[in-house]
């Protein structure tokens, strides 16, 4: 693989493109369509650390170091034996025997991107680094994100309970897998989403029309209208303008019966010149929204007053605060318009006037919220630079689709009696509740025999799934018994399939959390394989 300029940020890469991409454009270009260039500049500003080289961290960090993350660490003691040349592809079967397992992970794993750094310690563990004050801060200051795959239960309570504590701390991936079995559970503070991917289009306020709009809607003439003309007419403007005259006629209400609703639709059809005017038939079809009011959704007002519980996540509760004084201050009423378009049946003019009528109004929209927000920004005493104008623009152009998650830590749930009994009830979620039941017994028992060939017996690991359920709630039979059977059968098995499996999983988890984009899995995701399964628990 030839190299490329580790210097150049991909801003850099991706501006001013007069002329053909370059390499490191060409490389990632088809991520940059998923999260954009702020995605990949996240992404190639974190910094991973990983509690162990075995086969499901490695697939992981495959799938992090191809879209090109910064930097990984690996903390790992182990010696490779002769069962991890045999299920790791990330090294070199019989040569990597004796050696030190992550030097030679991070050596593998390299030669997938040179763009990106990697780095292995190998003369301590993660209980010796938390047994420091020096190596706690060093964990909660160096890294974006910490991962641990099977980690030994008494390091991953004191590693969860170290990062807990202190809210500025990075999130923590936990991956449990026992051959066929998995679960994946993040634990973090509170995560802020400006940019969810959710599919919900914006409001095109056809109920609301701001002026401009509804000034060209009604200067229309349809009526002597050119056919070829007529049939390109983009649907908002029919809407608007039928819209408008009803309410004339309505005394300022619109369509609201069924008939009504039925009555304004026979207007639109008989609007149209020909029988085939596509656009006439988007009409009727968009009619809905000229009775369906455009409102505040329910998901972004409930975000209104929301607790700031973490540091990094001061910006995105000052601009919902600025949205909280927009929606209620400024008319109609609503969230800022959005320029973005839906595609529809018009002239290639028509479209670029509408889209230009759209995106002008979006500007003084967005200009009017910016003035809200700086006047926030100076009554708190904040920096007048902490959130630049990009972040603005994403804002605003995505505040239909905000999301803030308060995450839980891990473990919550098996201390949580209550909890464990609801789900232990619950047709929905008793699967669930069986693989994460199994792989929580077994890594208990574990942690109590600290013995070199692990294997429990099936009795012992009902008795200890048993232990963790309050007294009286009885396990979930047939899927507890199918999980807890592939426990026992694999207890310590890190199986080449499950590891590819979780590879993707966990990167994709990953990677949402880094690029604050996408909605990342919020509770306990279980996982099985013999049934080719997944839920969230």
């Amino acid at each position: 693989m030839a190299a490329t300029n580790d210097s150049q940020t991909i801003e850099e890469a991706t501006t001013g493109m007069e002329s053909a991409p370059d390499q490191k454009t060409r490389r990632y270009d088809r991520q940059l369509r998923l999260w954009a260039k702020s995605g990949q500049a996240a992404l190639e500003s974190t910094h991973i650390l990983v509690l162990s080289s075995s086969s499901t961290s490695t697939s992981v960090l495959k799938n992090l170091v191809l879209p090109g993350i910064g930097q990984f660490t690996i903390l790992d003691r182990t010696i490779t034996s002769p069962s991890d040349a045999g299920n790791n592809f990330f090294l070199e079967g019989q040569d990597s025997v004796g050696k030190p397992r992550a030097e030679e992970a991070v050596r593998l794993l390299l030669e997938l991107n040179d763009g990106v750094k990697g780095h292995s310690i190998v003369n301590k563990d993660v209980k010796e680094v938390l047994g420091t004050e020096d190596g706690v801060e060093w964990l909660k200051g160096t890294f974006s994100l910490v991962i641990a795959h099977n980690l030994e239960k008494g390091a991953l309570d004191q590693l969860s309970d170290v990062l807990w504590k202190d809210a500025k701390s990075p999130p923590l991936v936990v991956i449990r897998s026992a051959g066929f079995l998995a679960e994946v559970f993040i634990q973090f503070h509170e995560h802020a989403v400006i940019d969810s991917h959710l599919d919900t289009t914006p409001s095109l306020r056809i109920d609301k029309p701001f002026p401009a709009l509804l000034k060209h809607s009604l200067e229309i003439d349809f009526e002597n209208m050119d056919v070829t003309d007529h049939g390109h007419v983009p649907y908002v403007y029919i809407l608007v303008r039928v819209l408008e005259e009803w309410k004339q006629a309505h005394g300022g209400n619109p369509p609201k019966t069924s008939d009504e609703k039925k009555e304004f639709k026979a207007i639109i059809s008989k609007m149209r010149k020909k029988a085939d005017e596509e656009n006439f038939e988007e009409a009727e079809a968009q009619a809905f929204k000229c009775w369906s009011s455009t409102v505040v959704p329910y998901d972004i007002k409930s975000l209104f007053g929301a607790e700031n519980v973490a540091p990094h996540t001061k910006p995105f509760h000052l601009l919902l605060k600025a949205l909280e004084v927009y929606t209620t201050t400024v008319e109609p009423y609503t969230l800022p318009l959005s320029a973005t378009l839906p595609d529809m049946k018009a002239s290639t003019g028509q479209y670029v006037e509408i889209q230009r009528l759209y995106k002008d109004r979006a500007v003084e929209e967005r200009d009017t919220f910016k003035a809200i927000l700086d006047k926030i920004i100076a009554e708190q005493g904040e920096d007048a630079s902490l959130i630049d104008d990009e972040v603005i623009d994403d804002f605003v152009k995505n505040s239909h689709i905000l999301r803030l998650l308060k995450g839980k830590k891990w473990g919550a749930l098996d201390q949580d009696k209550e909890k464990l009994a609801e789900a232990a009830a619950s047709e929905e979620s008793s699967k669930q509740l069986g693989i994460h039941l199994a792989l929580s017994a077994l890594s208990s028992l574990q942690a109590k025999r600290q013995e070199a060939e692990f294997a429990p017996t099936l009795e012992e690991l009902t008795a200890e799934a048993k232990a963790i359920l309050p007294e009286g709630v009885e396990l979930p039979d047939e899927h507890f018994d199918n999980a807890i059977g592939e426990a026992a059968r694999s207890p310590t098995a890190d199986l080449p399939n499950t590891a590819a499996f979780l590879g993707g999983v966990v990167a994709q988890e990953t990677i949402k959390m880094i690029t604050k984009q996408y909605v990342p899995i919020d509770g306990y995701c279980t996982i099985d394989l013999v049934e080719t399964w997944s839920g969230v628990l």
